[in-house]
């Protein structure tokens, strides 16, 4: 398995759309992933492998994960012992299916009018606002934790420094747009809290591997370039928005574009927030109240389990939420939830294993090490102040 350079998905590449570019061979889950590679790296038409093998539509996660939910809910109308997963299934749909629809479309906006070339301009100085502005766009990417591994890379590659990386990283998955409208149709007003602590976490996890760059304890980033002090973002906003033709073609073509980046984020994330329903529901269908209360209720040894259990469960932020509201909803505790989400991304083996290979390990040993007290502490104190 290789990894879109784009999305940051796992592609075979059997089935996956090929390009090739002299001797190097890149391989994507869609056509927007591949178009949109060409046109960054500037690559011409005539590079692309045009006997690519098409992905069969039942091999597709979410064709899959799909069809395993409707099969189960329409074995529920036969099968009594299966009512309850139904109904905690249709519950969940019924909370979140404008709460998706909005995040993919306000995904697609940002997707097809925001360059990457603004992350390279904004994310390389030695300065604290340079972590403002890797949080800050952190929350204008739309993308799920493991595809915002792709993008991690690339600013890493294109002379981000590393705490701004770590920064990015960590505010993505919890605070971007998709997650935060997903997550206040679940949790109500009380998302925001799980949002503005998941910004606190990564602008001072940020500034902590500022110290330990300066100290010597992290490595640095030896892409970093120095970057034309001529460019302006501003200034090319302006040119762009000056050069932009109001058309009925135009709007068509943005029309599009728009559709087709929510359609991309739609097949990266989209699978995974069905199969967090999915679990979502059996928990709350099968697992006895009790257990919730005894194990994962707002007390240390709750936090503590929650915390093993984010560690260990694979699953992307879009997938993680519904399962933190189901230990919301059997518990109340608000700070569980913000640990189980939060976490899952600080302690993920993905992540630590991308920082290791493509960052440096020192960075990664680190990350934990920073972040984890810190959602430990903030889960606890949310616990008291929202029992």
């Amino acid at each position: 398995m290789t990894i879109d350079p784009v999305c940051g998905m796992s592609v075979d590449e059997n089935s996956a759309i090929k390009l090739t570019d002299g001797d190097k061979e890149f391989f994507f889950c869609s056509t927007h992933c591949r178009d949109k590679f060409m046109q960054q790296q500037g690559i011409k038409n005539k590079a692309v492998c045009d006997t690519c093998p098409s992905k069969p539509f039942f091999k597709n996660k979410l064709f899959i994960i799909a069809s395993l939910s409707l099969l189960i809910i329409l074995a529920s109308f036969f099968a009594s012992f299966l009512a309850p997963f139904r109904q905690a299934f249709l519950m969940y749909l019924k909370i979140i299916w404008w709460a998706v629809l909005l995040g993919l479309f306000l995904g697609g906006v940002i997707d097809y009018y925001i360059p990457r070339e603004y992350i390279s301009k904004i994310l390389a100085e030695r300065k604290p606002a340079t972590i403002f502005n890797a949080v800050f766009l952190g929350f204008l990417m739309s993308a799920c934790s493991h595809g915002i591994l792709a993008l991690t890379v690339q600013i890493h590659k294109k002379g981000a420094s590393n705490p701004a990386v770590i920064s990015f990283l960590l505010a993505s998955p919890w605070a971007n747009f998709t997650i935060t409208i997903m997550l206040l149709s679940l949790f109500g007003l009380k998302g925001l809290f799980i949002i503005v602590a998941a910004l606190i976490v990564a602008m001072n996890t940020g500034f902590i591997f500022m110290f330990l760059e300066k100290k010597g304890l992290i490595e640095k980033n030896k892409n970093i370039v120095e970057v034309s002090k001529d460019f302006s973002i501003l200034r090319d906003i302006r040119i762009r928005t000056k050069n932009y033709r109001f058309s009925f073609k135009n709007s068509i073509n943005d029309l599009r574009g728009i559709l087709q980046g929510a359609l991309a984020l739609s097949d990266m994330v989209l699978w995974w927030i069905i199969l967090g329903i999915l679990i979502a529901s059996l928990a709350g269908a099968y697992i006895p109240v009790h257990f919730f209360h005894r194990f994962m209720g707002p007390t240390l040894l709750g936090l503590l389990v929650t915390l093993a259990l984010a560690t260990i469960i694979e699953v992307c932020s879009e997938g993680s939420s519904p399962l933190a509201f189901e230990i919301y909803r059997q518990t109340g505790a608000l700070g569980n939830s913000f640990v189980f989400l939060m976490a899952g991304v600080a302690t993920d083996y993905t992540e630590i294993g991308l920082l290791w290979a493509n960052v440096g390990r020192r960075t990664a040993i680190w990350l934990p090490i920073v972040s984890v007290p810190q959602i430990v502490i903030i889960g606890y104190l949310a616990n008291i102040i929202f029992r």
